[in-house]
Parts: structure tokens; C-alpha cells; sequence
């Protein structure tokens, strides 16, 4: 069976990215979580566990996950953290689909809920969440400020904005190893477990064109977000960023 591209999103901040990105999760969606477990050697989950670690001191009561995907990251949250409720919104029905089975399976439907909504249009009214999480998909918006604009409206005075993405190495070495794995070993895994290989070959370009590290801080600092942090993961292969409103 030949690989689709036809879910092959434009790279940064391009009109039409937030359409097509819906269309290439959706795509792949029955494999998704598998593909992580193994492009990633189930780093991922620890890196994810990091993240609500950064949220923990603040003892959220009220989560957000935005780009939630099928739902991992708000899962952790309403595992680890006596929250009272979690909020996973994404523009991919068909990931959101298999993240309500996971919900239900783990008999965490009263406190994690998911439903369909758009990162730079948040179906909520203003200072909702104690905190925001945004876990592999702040690459994915259409306009990076806007996305940023409204995960701070939704934040209450004081609340959190915690970001997963993935990053550039900053050691030579490992720059180079991670761009060859990056452009040579995960598209070709990528198409044969999933059958869209535009997908793993948008995964790279993506994270490149990506303005991380110090960068991303600036984007933060832009829309109003203050003590910033930036805590590289993994020899900078994803990093942490926390602010607060």
C-alpha cells in the first residue's frame, strides 16, 4: 500500500496550517500512541511527567491541557495530582476519540474532559484554569501569539503556563546525530507503522522552524507572561518552559 501525504500541514505560521493539522492527526490517530512509544523509546512519558511536576507546587485545582491529542498528558495530571477537574481541548476529533477510551478504561471520566476546541479560539470564558499545560503542539498553531494570548486569558492571576516542545540540541554531536535520526530514521518508521509519511516528515521540519529555547521566552515575555523558565530535557532534544500570568 503506498504512504499518503496528503496531510503534509505547511510549515510555521502559514494560513491553512491549523486545517490540515487537524487532518494529519486524524490521519494517524489509531497509531499515535504507539508510534510515541517507540520513535521516542518511551522517553516521552518522562518527559510528560516532568511537566505536571512543574505544575505541582502550585496545587491547580483546575487544569487545562491544550492540543491534548489523545489525552496523555491530562491523564498524568488527574493521576498524580488530586486536581478536581482536567480540561483536554483539540482540533483532531478523531485523537480526541481514542483519548476518551483511554479516560474511560482508566475510570477517570468525572474528573478528565475532553472536547473539540481551537488553541487560538478557547471555548472559555477568562481566568477558568489555575493552570495551562501545552504538550507537543505550541509548533502546531497557526499564529504562535495568538495561541499564547489565550492560554494567558483563560489563566487566573497567578496561574501557570506550562509547555512541552520538542527543540533543537545545542551540542554539535548531538545536533547531528538528532537531525539524522530525525530525517532519516523516523520518517521511514513513521510511514511504516502509519501509513502517512508526510506526517513523520512534517515532525522535523517543524520542530527546525520552531523559535525555541531563549526565543520562545521572548514569545512568552511578548503576550505578558513573567518568571519565565527554560529547562532543556534530554540533551536538548525537548525542553520545559513555565510562566505565570
Amino acid at each position: 500500500m503506498p504512504h499518503r501525504r496528503k496531510h503534509y500541514p505547511p510549515i510555521g505560521e502559514k494560513r491553512g496550517k491549523k486545517r490540515q493539522v487537524a487532518a494529519m492527526f486524524d490521519a494517524i490517530a489509531p497509531r499515535y500512541d504507539l508510534l510515541n512509544r517507540i520513535l521516542s523509546a518511551g522517553i516521552d512519558r518522562r518527559w510528560r511527567r516532568r511537566a505536571v511536576e512543574m505544575i505541582a507546587p502550585e496545587q491547580p485545582r483546575r487544569v487545562l491541557d491544550v492540543a491534548t491529542g489523545t489525552a496523555d498528558l491530562a491523564i498524568e495530571v488527574a493521576r498524580r495530582l488530586p486536581v478536581e477537574r482536567v480540561v483536554g481541548v483539540d482540533i483532531a476529533e478523531s485523537m480526541l476519540q481514542v483519548g476518551r477510551q483511554k479516560v474511560d478504561r482508566l475510570g477517570l471520566s468525572e474528573r478528565v474532559v475532553l472536547r473539540r476546541g481551537d488553541a487560538e479560539k478557547l471555548p472559555f470564558s477568562d481566568a477558568q484554569f489555575d493552570a495551562v499545560l501545552v504538550a507537543f503542539g505550541v509548533r502546531n498553531f497557526e499564529n504562535l501569539e495568538r495561541g499564547l494570548r489565550e492560554s494567558y486569558r483563560v489563566l487566573r492571576p497567578g496561574g501557570v503556563l506550562v509547555v512541552l516542545e520538542f527543540s533543537r540540541p545545542r551540542t554539535p554531536v548531538i545536533r547531528t546525530l538528532y537531525r539524522w535520526y530525525a530525517h532519516h530514521v523516523l520518517p521511514r518508521i513513521g510511514a511504516w507503522l502509519s501509513r502517512d509519511e508526510g506526517a513523520y516528515r512534517y515532525l522535523p521540519a517543524s520542530v527546525e522552524a520552531f523559535p525555541d529555547g531563549p526565543d520562545f521566552l521572548r514569545r512568552m515575555e511578548k503576550v505578558g507572561f513573567r518568571d519565565l523558565q527554560w529547562k532543556p530535557l534530554t540533551f536538548g532534544i525537548a525542553s520545559l518552559y513555565r510562566g505565570r500570568r
